[in-house]
């Protein structure tokens, strides 16, 4: 019989006076004699984490609403937005996800969704390798989310967390979709909208332009600011492909071809310094974004579908009770 070498000698644990001495010292023991069975109870221990910066969720339980925020170099504005968004789905007692997508920022954003995560359980961050576009970034935290609803919010706050009840409600009415618009409040005196002269002019002339292409017919198309049914999300982004901001096109187009219900509902909106957006060198990437999406069609890439099923986990129509501020 060969010896017991002097490392995993068990009689020390054995000599042991008392039963409950021998008891703790059991799981010890049996690591010594058996290896494979230790390196299970050491895995079986919860492993720390940073923050919430991964990908996996940590609940099996999906929430109901997931709350999609593309950031690129947003470390002063993101802060205070962030807040109002927990701040206001804490105040209505509903389960929910955040996730801040960076898109290859350079200024620290991710540092601070990181200490904005150390005490808000639910927020997690999806980091992009380089700056790829709002659309991208946009695309891959709606394939990251889980909620039965799915909305994304631009990062800068301009339009208000409260003005989620007015897309709510419309989705409750039967919609598959609703988007915030800017145009629609403009001529109603119970909206605010509060843009720079030369952002209204260039958002009005590139409406018209897309009116005139035959492209959905909608007053605005460039609100950051859009709900989702969960299967209706889930359709649209894994066949959009626009990167940029041309995005909301893509996706409204898409939405059209396969007769998705859609409702443009008036919000309240503030134009915010500071703002990415360089009209006249982005309108015309977006031009040209514009074509290429008629040429996609033309190919035949947004040959409509049936229309998805019902998840099991997400409400029929009509089901949804809306938040109210």
């Amino acid at each position: 019989m060969r010896p017991v070498p002097k490392e995993y000698d068990p009689l020390p644990f054995l000599s042991l006076s008392r039963p409950g001495q021998r008891l703790l010292a059991f799981p010890t023991l049996l690591s010594y004699r058996v290896p494979r069975f230790a390196t299970v109870v050491n895995r079986s221990r919860p492993t720390p984490t940073r923050g919430c910066l991964t990908v996996t969720p940590c609940s099996t339980q999906a929430p109901s609403l997931s709350v999609i925020i593309p950031a690129y170099n947003e470390a002063r504005r993101l802060p205070l937005f962030l807040q109002q968004v927990i701040t206001y789905l804490d105040r209505h007692s509903r389960s929910y996800e955040i996730l801040v997508v960076d898109d290859g920022s350079t200024d620290g954003t991710a540092q601070t969704v990181e200490e904005t995560a150390q005490r808000c359980p639910t927020l997690r961050l999806i980091q992009l390798t380089c700056n790829m576009g709002k659309g991208a970034a946009v695309r891959r935290g709606m394939q990251a989310a889980r909620g039965i609803l799915q909305l994304f919010a631009d990062a800068d706050g301009a339009t208000p967390i409260e003005e989620l009840s007015r897309l709510e409600q419309a989705i409750a009415a039967g919609a598959d979709m609703a988007i915030g618009s800017r145009a629609l409040a403009s001529h109603n005196p119970a909206f605010t909208v509060q843009a720079r002269w030369h952002r209204s002019l260039l958002g009005s002339l590139f409406n018209s332009v897309v009116r005139r292409l035959g492209e959905p017919p909608f007053a605005d198309t460039q609100c950051g600011f859009k709900l989702f049914r969960q299967s209706i999300a889930q359709d649209l982004f894994s066949v959009s492909c626009v990167d940029g901001y041309a995005f909301d096109l893509e996706l409204l187009h898409i939405g059209r071809q396969r007769n998705y219900r859609i409702a443009e509902v008036p919000i309240n909106w503030t134009d915010q310094p500071g703002s990415k957006v360089r009209p006249w060198r982005d309108g015309s990437v977006m031009l040209r974004e514009l074509l290429a999406i008629r040429k996609r069609e033309a190919q035949g890439l947004y040959q409509p579908r049936t229309r998805p099923t019902l998840t099991g986990m997400e409400p029929d129509l009509g089901a949804i009770e809306p938040t109210h501020s």
